[in-house]
């Protein structure tokens, strides 16, 4: 009896782990398929595409619900009285709903993005900060567009698990100078630019300070944020299960890439870093990177970026002072890459 129990558990266990590769699978390749038109209408009208990929994927079981096949409807929008397109019967709330129909699923994006930026009642949402995507998905459940309690909560997993915030960046021209040519930024304070950095080797961060820092054993504290300090070699995988985190927190939580142990001695968060450091600024030491000092100062790297007016791609100058509380009123002076300069040719000395 025994052993037919547990056989019927394990058939549970290998359906269940079948059906969620299977709706991992699915959702990878609807955010592949959408990714550029949710970055595109966030351009257009202000929509963050974070939050719009996560809301195509839970309103349209990531491209496999009945609705979609029926009426490329994305978002499950119905059609209240001023919608004067084609439409489907539904079942939802109530059986037979009346939902839009769209010749194409660009157009139920772009629908999507003006019934958001147009409508009444989500007009506070557009004074949120782009970023802030449980501020968002809170403001979308409390606006009505959801009756699920739980609406903030299934967005705000779908964008974490993800890795959905990427492409609000995308969109901002935080990651990708070719989506960013046209931003107005501060001059920075020194002649001279480093090269784009592949994504993949952004979120690498090299041996950097020279001068090491004591930590303690176990979890403790940086600007009230739980955090551990871990040796080179540690599992990433021990430490979520030893203080209950999801893995795919940890990845997140500390702005690195997936993989199996830590390449160095760091400082691991166990939450979200704040957006805000602990301290008015930071003084840029030999060796120190950007993502470095996000961990340092237990800030986020986004914010970081966005107090000094800094790309992702860029690196201050030692010395430099980088704002931790405000926004900055001038960039920081840039470490000069040799290989590329802003000095005109005619300008540079002869060689000898």
């Amino acid at each position: 009896m025994q052993t037919l129990r547990n056989r019927i558990l394990l058939l549970l266990v290998i359906i269940t782990s079948a059906a969620n590769a299977q709706k991992q699978e699915a959702v990878s390749k609807y955010i592949s398929e959408f990714k550029d038109l949710a970055v595109a209408e966030m351009k257009r009208t202000g929509v963050p595409a974070a939050i719009t990929l996560a809301q195509g994927i839970h309103e349209s079981g990531a491209g496999t619900s009945k609705l979609v096949t029926a009426s490329n409807n994305h978002f499950g929008i119905k059609c209240k009285s001023n919608w004067t397109g084609e439409s489907v019967k539904h079942d939802d709330d109530a059986k037979g709903e009346c939902f839009r129909k769209y010749p194409a699923s660009e157009d139920s994006y772009k629908d999507h993005s003006d019934f958001l930026r147009n409508g009444q009642r989500y007009a506070f949402l557009f004074s949120l900060d782009p970023t802030d995507y449980e501020g968002w998905a809170n403001g979308l459940k409390n606006a009505g567009y959801a009756t699920n309690p739980k609406y903030p909560q299934v967005l705000i997993k779908l964008i974490e698990d993800y890795g959905l915030q990427e492409y609000t960046f995308i969109a901002m021209g935080k990651i990708s100078n070719e989506n960013n040519k046209d931003e107005v930024r501060p001059e920075p304070g020194v002649i001279g630019i480093v090269p784009v950095v592949a994504p993949a080797e952004a979120d690498k961060v090299p041996d950097a300070p020279v001068e090491k820092v004591s930590y303690p054993t176990g979890e403790f504290k940086i600007n009230e944020t739980k955090v551990v300090y871990v040796k080179r070699g540690t599992s990433y995988l021990s430490v979520a299960k030893q203080y209950d985190v999801d893995l795919s927190k940890i990845f997140e939580f500390n702005e690195i890439s997936r993989t199996e142990v830590s390449d160095k001695d760091q400082l691991i968060y166990l939450q979200r870093k704040r957006k805000t450091g602990n301290n008015e600024f930071h003084i840029v030491q030999p060796g120190e990177t950007l993502h470095f000092i996000a961990q340092q100062q237990a800030i986020r790297l986004e914010s970081l970026l966005e107090l000094n007016w800094l790309k992702r791609d860029e690196k201050p100058a030692v010395g430099e002072k980088l704002s931790l509380k405000s926004k900055s009123s001038s960039m920081p002076k840039l470490t000069v890459n040799e290989n590329y300069s802003l000095i005109p040719a005619a300008n540079k000395q002869p060689v000898n």
